[in-house]
This record gives C-alpha cells, sequence and structure tokens, in this order.
C-alpha cells in the first residue's frame, strides 16, 4: 500500500513538474514534448488505477497522435516565437 502512494506522489510531482516545464519553455517543440510526458504519466496513472482501456488510449492519443500533429505543425511554422519577433521588428508580447 505504502508503495503504491509513494509511486502516486512521485508521478504527481513528476507530472506537475512536466506541466511547468511545458508553459515556461520558449521552444515550441520542447514544450511539445513535456506535454507528452505529461500525457505518458497520465496513463501510467490510469493503468495504476486498474483501467487498462483507458491507459491505452490515453497513450495512443494524447502520447502518440497529439505529439505528432503538433511536431507537424511546429515544422510548418516558426520553431521560435522570439525568433519571430525579431525578423519582424515585432515587440514580442512575451516581455
Amino acid at each position: 500500500m505504502t508503495l503504491y502512494l509513494v509511486l502516486f506522489i512521485f508521478l504527481a510531482v513528476l507530472m506537475i513538474a512536466a506541466a511547468i516545464y511545458s508553459v515556461v519553455q520558449k521552444d515550441l517543440l520542447y514544450a511539445t514534448l513535456g506535454t507528452s510526458i505529461i500525457s505518458l504519466i497520465l496513463s501510467v496513472f490510469f493503468y495504476l488505477l486498474q483501467a487498462p482501456d483507458v491507459a491505452l488510449t490515453e497513450a495512443a492519443i494524447g502520447v502518440a497522435l497529439t505529439t505528432i500533429i503538433f511536431v507537424i505543425t511546429i515544422r510548418n511554422t516558426e520553431r521560435y516565437e522570439e525568433d519571430y519577433h525579431k525578423k519582424r521588428n515585432v515587440k514580442s508580447p512575451l516581455k
């Protein structure tokens, strides 16, 4: 029982850290990687809560499909927001 509690707390802290990393990150590709890690941890949570069908769905959709769509979109657009603003001589709304 205590091993599961320690594992849940560890995964929850890791998920919160990945969420903060995703929000703070300025590189969109790394932010997408952070959201993928969040989905992966969430699928582990579902598996530990004895919902393997939901865990597999979260892994397939959250980790794989969403990450692929985000990476394709980032590849077709500007990767760094600050570089975009420097190229166009526009004041960045992030500052």
